[in-house]
């Protein structure tokens, strides 16, 4: 479970930061992890050594790595994703309790475009 982790990890990464490597770097990226080919098969493809290969897609990592943690782009992301769909969850509640409590047309629709934004800013 811990490579499908990191492989979530890496991905997300590059992402974020994908520019700011070699355009080697992302294509190599690219095939193993959202192409899933082998590192034979980059080795192949793009006519160098797997070992070539390896330590290209290493280096990358470490770079991804070393710019999350001064960077913490994607960990602020997850963070807001995560506040904004506690959001949409809390204007439920508030909807539900105003259609058992009282019925204000106003709060309904105030909820529906908390709602609405939250859910927009997610996408």
């Amino acid at each position: 479970m811990v490579t499908v982790a990191k492989n979530l990890e890496i991905i997300m990464l590059l992402d974020f930061y994908g520019d700011m490597l070699t355009e080697k770097q992302r294509d190599f990226l690219g095939y193993y992890y959202n192409d899933d080919l082998s590192l034979s098969e980059i080795a192949e493809n793009e006519g160098i050594t797997r070992q070539g290969v390896r330590d290209s897609i290493k280096r990358a990592e470490s770079q991804l790595l070393e710019m999350e943690e001064k960077l913490s782009f994607a960990k602020r992301f997850e963070e807001m994703r995560r506040g904004l769909n506690k959001i949409i969850q809390y204007a439920d509640e508030i909807s539900e309790c105003n259609m058992r409590c009282g019925l204000s047309r106003e709060i309904n629709d105030t909820t529906v475009k908390i709602k609405a934004m939250a859910q927009a800013l997610c996408e």
